[in-house]
């Protein structure tokens, strides 16, 4: 207790934020100086890395994926693996930054979604990457599974991000943060705004779809469609489109979270065997994730608000297909990437993590009940000493 008393009384903190998405592609890594804590909170990047799941064990997360095929055994164990694979993420960007373990305060671990269940009774969230290894691994103090404190409290435990960004982007404009991930969130923050005032949810599929049918088709030699090159050389299926847009989710109001129980493996796959060019149906996707975006915002936002920007981030950003689409779409509103505003866009959620794990230790709540459905504010996270 006296450790954590310490640290909370630090006018600047070192900080590692972790965290590994719905891709399981690896484990990103920030190490961030943050000074002050709530509406105070300033950060600086000191270093980031995305460090990569060793092939066994991603192969082993996607199993994960299909819980029902899954025994509890591989969960157990997969959750103490997970654990060491996000303490060797945190000395990694320990040792690329020249610094040593002992001069980080603390983690803030957001683990590896393995199940999400927010339209069940009772609604329910699985995050893996055992805490309490990581501590042991690193000696750092680290906070962990944020998301069911409000799952607990009747939300959908996410997206959590939207506090985060009102730390950092509220404006005298009215600003649209649009994640682009494995799955698309959008934050909204009207022009000096509150709190109360955010709108925030998921629109749909991010990027997940595209990866999945790019590494179907290219038999797993590519893992993703870089730089946008496979969409941009197709046409757009206008009657697979209109089919993919008729997705319930993508017109059900807000609180509103989804995965890859919607948008997995086995959706990419139905749309195989179609009689669809590689290219078109490339092509088709990404427009349906850029449809998506803008089809939430006609109907959830737009109606009652103007949007001054839009800003991007995550890897939905270095798809150029899919940042003209949205351009095009959305003209003459500015479709900007978030790195213009001083914030590295691969490392932008792995930093959200490491604030969250500050305000957590400080005692202030961290999820936005008018964004996630939960009945009231919450703290989020456990706290796992290292000692």
């Amino acid at each position: 207790m006296q450790k954590l008393i310490e640290i909370i009384n630090k006018k600047r903190k070192k900080a590692i934020g972790l965290m590994s998405g719905t891709s399981a592609d690896g484990i990103d890594a920030a190490l961030v100086e943050i000074e002050g804590n709530g509406e105070g909170t300033s950060f600086r990047l000191i270093e980031f890395i995305t460090h990569p799941f060793p092939a066994d064990i991603q192969e082993r997360i996607f199993r994960l994926f299909a819980p029902s095929v899954c025994p509890v055994e591989e969960i157990c164990e997969m959750n103490f693996l997970i654990g060491d694979a996000f303490a060797e993420a945190a000395l990694n960007v320990v040792s690329k930054a020249g610094m040593k373990p002992e001069d980080v305060d603390i983690i803030g671990s957001h683990g590896q979604t393995i199940c999400h269940l927010p339209d069940r009774h009772p609604r329910s969230t699985l995050q893996i990457g055992e805490p309490s290894v990581i501590a042991d691994r690193t000696g750092i103090l680290t906070v962990a599974d944020f998301r069911v404190a409000d799952v607990a409290a009747g939300g959908h435990g996410a997206p959590l991000v939207p506090y985060v960004d009102f730390l950092l982007l509220k404006s005298e404009k009215s600003r649209a943060i649009q994640n682009i991930g494995g799955i698309g969130n959008v934050t909204f923050l009207p022009a000096n705004c509150s709190l109360e005032g955010i709108i925030g949810f998921d629109t749909g599929p991010g990027n997940m779809v595209i990866d999945e049918l790019v590494r179907i088709l290219t038999k797993g030699e590519k893992n993703f469609d870089r730089n946008g090159e496979m969409a941009s050389r197709g046409s757009i299926d206008k009657q697979l489109l209109q089919k993919l847009l008729s997705h319930p989710f993508i017109h059900r109001p807000p609180p509103k979270t989804t995965g890859r129980e919607d948008f997995g493996a086995s959706f990419a796959r139905r749309l195989i065997g179609s009689g669809i060019e590689d290219g078109d149906l490339i092509a088709t996707v990404t427009m349906f994730t850029s449809e998506s975006i803008y089809l939430n915002y006609m109907k959830f936002i737009m109606p009652e608000h103007d949007i001054s920007e839009i800003i991007i981030s995550g890897g939905g950003l270095y798809n150029h297909a899919l940042m003209g689409f949205l351009r095009e779409r959305f003209y003459p509103i500015p479709v900007r990437g978030i790195d213009d505003f001083g914030i590295r866009s691969d490392a932008k959620e792995a930093i959200a993590f490491a604030i969250l794990a500050n305000e957590a230790i400080h005692g202030n709540t961290g999820n936005v009940p008018n964004v996630t459905g939960a009945e009231r504010y919450k703290v989020l996270g456990k706290i796992v000493q290292a000692s």
